[in-house]
């Protein structure tokens, strides 16, 4: 777990998404303009946390915010921020625990696409098959190979902030190589389906004002509005709209030049766009 900043100054909780580490909040909290005590965990699994066992389960990452809090903000709501899953970690905590949530950021985090009970067979049995031949990750011949990879999957990544994320995303095995510091059993799919309309039970609960913040140039927003097979909208945020009208006091803002990594492709604007409304 990493933080910054003075522990007096108001808290600020930062949830990394899937295949990523709290330290990927580096560039954006060095982007923030106000005093915070920001508090940037590894999930289970990921980074430098221990590896489950039992393998992961969502409702873990739920319960491990709440142990979070209980230790570092044990009075008074908290501000939580969240990117892609840990984004939809933070809405999900708001709205089962709303009283103990002051302001609530979703970075990229809109849900998934909505899946019926008819897709439950294949989804157990995927899951079956991914005990028998559990994944793993392939090596790589070294930490500069990690670093062009991440180059490779966001173009706008400089290489500096590459190097820096490989450092942390993967660890140097005796014989040089690099491994990815997270357990692959993460790609484990899950045997349940994803229902929406629970987690728009959720969100209805949700009583602190709400930030959902969208790149223009993200492939999150079409894929869930595709898989909907509706009309994506001239700037594809239909469906995210759509799902955002079910939280009574939430708003969209979009980040312009940005794909789904938007708080490494633009963190000052990032900063900008969030920073006013948790310190309002």
């Amino acid at each position: 777990m990493l933080t910054w900043g003075d522990p007096h100054a108001t808290p600020l909780v930062l949830l990394h998404g899937w295949m990523d580490v709290g330290a990927s909040f580096q560039f954006l909290v060095d982007a923030l303009a106000r005093d915070w005590y920001a508090i940037a965990p590894d999930l289970r699994g990921f980074g430098d946390s221990a590896w489950q066992p039992n393998g992961y389960w969502y409702y873990d990452y739920l319960a491990d915010l709440e142990s979070l809090l209980d230790r570092f903000v044990p009075e008074g709501p908290v501000r939580l921020v969240g990117h892609s899953l840990g984004g939809n970690v933070v809405m999900h905590y708001a709205g089962v625990r709303p009283a103990r949530v002051d302001r609530v950021v979703s970075l990229e985090g809109f849900g998934i696409p909505a899946e019926v009970a008819d897709d439950a067979p294949r989804k157990i049995a995927k899951w079956l098959d991914a005990i028998t031949k559990p994944p793993r990750f392939k090596p790589y011949d070294d930490i500069a190979a990690v670093s062009d990879r991440l180059q490779q999957k966001n173009a706008r990544l400089p290489r500096d902030m590459a190097e820096f994320l490989a450092h942390r995303w993967a660890r140097t095995l005796p014989d040089g190589r690099a491994e990815l510091n997270s357990d692959p059993r993460h790609k484990m799919p899950f045997p349940h389906v994803y229902r929406l309309e629970e987690s728009i039970a959720i969100w209805r609960s949700v009583e602190a004002p709400v930030l959902w913040v969208a790149a223009t140039d993200s492939e999150i927003p079409l894929w869930i509005e595709r898989n909907a097979g509706g009309d994506v909208g001239s700037d594809g945020l239909a469906g995210v709209r759509r799902r955002l009208a079910h939280v009574r006091n939430g708003r969209l803002v979009t980040i312009s030049d940005a794909g789904h990594m938007l708080h490494h492709d633009q963190p000052a604007a990032v900063a900008g766009a969030i920073e006013p409304f948790l310190a309002a």
